[in-house]
């Protein structure tokens, strides 16, 4: 029979590749999981990731390799020991999936920051829908396995048995964003209320191709076939392979900017030259205007290597959590593997230390005082921590409404540098004695900054 609420075994929240992932591996251990989301599996953000899944699994490759690819666009600031764990079960995690149906295009391919070509995609630029919808239907079909839909916002409210938090990340704080609106950063707030430690909330990686004046994304996996970027004078004026916050910041200094798809083989995104249709362009014949947008965000809540928080009972995976793997700059392709990875970490560690939530001592709230994210809020959020902010735009943040917010300022002002998606224009270069430092936020404490192995 399927698992009831108060009967289960592990509550996981969120119904994206992570939580997906989580719930699969529980269930066939054995144990009666329940899945709460909010939104259905098609509203996650893994649902709508364009890019692949990295993974050394092709001739001359290696996973030390990718490693160093990842340190490489981590800027000096990523956790090691989780580099190591993100890379050398990659090629695991890709079987896992080819053993549960999920057919991958012929042919590797090369995104920015990597040095060799190791991107696996789905249908071109479809990677996150092909993943997530047979993880679904893997995780519907479960015995073990039950879905309810509905809003959680307090952790006490789960209480009596363990939990894993897989609730996304927070990019949808953002005027411009390419999230699903519900990526506010519920989960995030709800560990912090209860006790956890949040980590680099200042890092947030702006995708530098969005079709301006739209949320519709043109994946990265476009550049690395041969797409070309452009100025209004039709000249290219940066490396459109260098990590996604050089570009990203390169394409806001021009202003207007194009992304020429006239060079590549559209065939094999037709998915994404559908979408361009519907929108009014016409790949074939003309540049598509871009502009940078809030993608994903490095930071979340503290875990060790098998998503345990500081909560006894409490785990978190994917981009609500906060290993440090990705550092102060995700590797393309990296995030969809991140969950799968450390999906799978949480979950068997979880049904090994079977404690129940411990929620003492949290702080309550009703849904009445839950942060509420206006158009007001999203655009003080884009232009006071945007692609490039200050110390007086993030005071402005700190005084904020939403907790999140609050909370991404403090981290923003706390690291008086610039370093990979976090750049202040009142402090431009990196400080060497903040390399591999954390910005750690636990309730009642003023920033912290730590050093993780």
């Amino acid at each position: 029979m399927a698992a009831q609420p108060d009967t289960c075994d592990l509550a996981i929240v969120g119904a994206g590749v992570a939580g997906l992932t989580a719930a699969l591996v529980a269930a066939d251990a054995g144990a009666d999981v329940v899945v709460v989301a909010k939104a259905p599996t098609r509203g996650s953000t893994s649902y709508l990731a364009q890019g692949g899944i990295a993974a050394a699994v092709g001739e001359g490759d290696d996973p030390a390799l990718h490693a160093e690819d990842t340190l490489r666009a981590g800027r000096g600031l990523n956790r090691p020991s989780a580099v190591h764990v993100l890379t050398e079960e990659a090629p695991a995690r890709i079987e896992d999936l080819r053993r549960l149906g999920v057919e991958f295009d012929e042919g590797l391919s090369l995104e920015g920051g990597h040095s060799r070509a190791r991107i696996l995609h789905c249908d071109g630029a479809a990677t996150g829908a092909f993943v997530t919808r047979v993880l679904g239907k893997r995780a519907e079909e479960h015995p073990r396995i039950r879905f309810t839909s509905e809003r959680v916002v307090d952790l006490c409210a789960i209480g009596g048995r363990s939990v894993v938090l897989a609730t996304g990340g927070y990019a949808a704080l953002w005027e411009r964003t390419t999230n699903p609106a519900g990526a506010v950063g519920d989960g995030i707030a709800m560990a912090y209320r209860a006790g956890a430690a949040v980590a680099d909330l200042e890092f947030v990686q702006f995708h530098p191709t969005a079709v301006a004046g739209s949320s519709l994304l043109l994946s990265e996996a476009l550049r690395g076939a041969g797409a070309l970027l452009l100025d209004e004078d039709g000249e290219r004026f940066t490396d459109e392979l260098a990590p996604r916050d050089v570009v990203a910041r390169a394409i806001d200094d021009r202003g207007n900017v194009l992304l020429d798809l006239r060079p590549i083989e559209r065939t094999r995104f037709s998915g994404l030259m559908l979408a361009l249709e519907e929108i009014g362009y016409d790949a074939a014949h003309e540049p598509i205007p871009v502009s940078p947008a809030a993608h994903y965000t490095m930071g979340g809540v503290v875990t060790d290597l098998d998503g345990r928080t500081d909560v006894p009972g409490l785990y978190a995976a994917g981009e609500c959590a906060c290993t440090g793997v990705h550092g102060a700059n995700r590797l393309a392709s990296n995030s969809l593997l991140e969950c799968l990875v450390f999906g799978r970490r949480a979950a068997l560690a979880a049904l090994a230390e079977p404690s129940a939530l411990d929620t003492t001592g949290a702080r309550h709230q009703d849904v009445s005082d839950q942060d509420i994210v206006t158009p007001e809020l999203r655009r003080a959020v884009w232009e006071d921590a945007g692609l490039v902010r200050d110390g007086a735009g993030l005071e402005r943040l700190a005084h904020a409404d939403h907790l999140v917010v609050r909370l991404l300022a403090e981290a923003a002002l706390a690291r008086t540098e610039s370093r990979g998606g976090h750049f202040r224009a009142d402090f431009q270069q990196e400080d060497e004695a903040l390399e591999q430092t954390h910005t750690v936020l636990v309730s009642g404490s003023k920033p912290r900054l730590e050093r993780w192995s």
